[in-house]
């Protein structure tokens, strides 16, 4: 449940090199933001995370086997990347719970100040 998940903002298309299979037609990268969805609520945050793959060879090519090229382009798409903003979304159990406790809030604050009694 703790795993992270990722939701893709971006793919774009790369006329660079392969550094595996020396094609420029297959390499494809990926901007992904992460969310973290549980039984009370699903947030947005604010980690980015990008990857790049290559269609031809199908290949996962890793930073390290990046060329100054790729490192460029990949800098200047992360600069035009623009991430969907921070939220957090309560859930219907969230709100039971918050209820719930705003309710037995008040009835002990009742029973203290001695407006109810047994």
């Amino acid at each position: 449940m703790n795993e992270k998940q990722y939701f893709t903002l971006k793919e774009v298309q790369l006329n660079n090199n392969c550094p595996e299979c020396y094609s420029n037609d297959g390499l494809e990268l990926t901007f992904k933001q992460r969310f973290i969805e549980n039984k009370f609520y699903k947030s947005i945050t604010q980690e980015t995370i990008h990857d790049m793959h290559c269609k031809t060879c199908n290949t996962d090519i890793f930073p390290v086997r990046w060329t100054n090229d790729i490192e460029q382009v990949v800098a200047y798409q992360e600069r035009a990347v623009v991430p969907k903003p921070k939220s957090l979304k309560l859930k219907q159990l969230a709100w039971v719970v918050i209820i719930a406790d705003a309710l037995l809030f008040i009835v002990v604050l009742l029973f203290i100040t001695g407006i109810l009694k047994f």
